[in-house]
């Protein structure tokens, strides 16, 4: 587990440069392509040479009439044994393997890209809960100054005990208000820290990405459409653990065919007979006739196999082009609401600003509440900044794009 500290200030780029390789959950998925590279290393270990080398100790009582009297019977022989041919069977299960290794690599850029985005969306919470607890602070602060104005007019017997009552409730209310809003503080920061597989190091201050252009073109839906069923991770993974079912499939076809095996033993004995020889080599035919229903089990398994890949790639089709969809249309609506709350900022940075210079000049009192409006402005278009990075990242990473496209690239992020 990493305990480095965080850079301070910590930028957005720097917390997804810093997405530790060695978070569980990136982990669990270099695990799972380990098993399948170590199945694929076994399969085909199976088809290779087996050398086996057995001495053996042995006492006899030879017969009375054996022209051979000799009673230690100890020999040493050295055999090589190699499948030759097993018509297909252990071609499909290693194409099987192979299948299964290529699905375990994209399973594992999936997870690469969403830890990438779970840093992301921590990063964002953290600076929206900062703006949140500044926009409550300002009107704690507001609050604060109105309450004691009420009381020093309820003192003079200028307002009423229920009126004076109005204003403690609502005072009381922002204060718990901020209170929340300082907890989510500390319990975004710890989600980061989490996400970035750094308990111990909670970030201190965070800065403020570039504001986006939200007026860059997206493609059209149908487009995104191709793209994602063209190289989305988890359908790239479906893909070839279907093809990796249908090989299994024609493995257990041939599981109970015929074997062609050479074999070649070489053998040193202490007690020569006429039935004893020092070298033999062979071509074995086995030609199995009866499995059992063994081999209608398991086509009837790996069949199943193929069927739930099927399915299950059919039906993540439809849940990718509702996503498409649905983040498509989210990225029109917060394009139209940011620019409707750019001109509210606008308007309410001119507004703070006169209430300013009128607060100066003693004409007007509104510049605490002027303050909290510009901020909840300011809070609201940083969010539909943020949802729209969000989302463009999130369409990415569903065509594949993320961590540069592949399940060899962008190991590290």
């Amino acid at each position: 587990m990493a305990v480095d500290s965080l850079p301070q200030p910590l930028s957005l780029e720097q917390a997804l440069s810093l997405v530790d390789t060695e978070h569980p959950a990136l982990l669990q998925a270099r695990a799972e392509q380990a098993r399948a590279e170590a199945r694929l290393q076994e399969v085909r270990s199976e088809d290779d040479f087996s050398v086996l080398l057995e001495g053996r100790l042995q006492y006899l009582e030879p017969a009375e009439q054996s022209s051979f009297q000799e009673s230690n019977d100890s020999r040493a022989q050295l055999r090589v044994d190699k499948r030759l041919y097993d018509f297909g069977y252990t071609s499909a299960r290693e194409a099987s393997a192979e299948e299964s290794v290529e699905a375990a690599r994209w399973r594992g850029l999936d997870a690469r890209q969403r830890q990438h985005l779970r840093v992301m969306k921590a990063f964002f919470d953290v600076l929206l809960a900062d703006l949140e607890y500044a926009r409550d602070n300002e009107a704690v602060a507001v609050a604060y100054v109105s309450l004691d104005k009420q009381r020093e007019r309820h003192k003079l017997g200028q307002v009423s005990d229920l009126e004076l009552l109005e204003k403690e409730t609502r005072y009381e209310k922002l204060l718990s208000r901020r209170s929340a809003s300082e907890a989510r503080q500390r319990e975004t920061r710890l989600r980061l820290a989490l996400a970035l597989n750094r308990p111990g190091a909670l970030p201190a201050e965070l800065l403020m990405p570039p504001v986006p252009d939200m007026n860059e073109p997206l493609p059209e839906v149908d487009e995104l459409y191709s793209m994602v069923l063209q190289h989305n991770p988890s359908l790239q993974a479906l893909q070839h653990r279907m093809a990796a079912a249908q090989q299994t499939l024609q493995a257990a076809a041939r599981r109970y065919g015929p074997v062609l095996r050479g074999e070649m033993l070489a053998s040193h004995y202490n007690r020569e007979t006429g039935a004893t020889s020092p070298f033999s080599a062979a071509l074995v035919l086995e030609m199995p006739l009866y499995s059992g229903g063994r081999d209608d089990a398991e086509t009837a398994t790996a069949r199943a196999e193929l069927l739930d890949s099927q399915a299950r790639k059919s039906r993540l089709e439809l849940e990718l082009r509702q996503q498409v969809l649905d983040l498509w249309l989210e990225q029109e609506k917060l394009r139209r609401r940011a620019a409707e709350l750019a001109v509210r900022e606008e308007y309410r940075d001119l507004y703070l600003d006169r209430s300013r210079t009128l607060y100066e000049l003693e004409r007007r009192s509104d510049l605490g509440d002027a303050m909290v409006q510009t901020s909840a402005v300011k809070l609201e278009l940083a969010r539909i900044r943020f949802q729209w990075l969000l989302n463009r990242e999130r369409l990415r990473a569903l065509s594949g794009e993320l961590l540069n496209g592949s399940p060899e690239q962008g190991k590290n992020g």
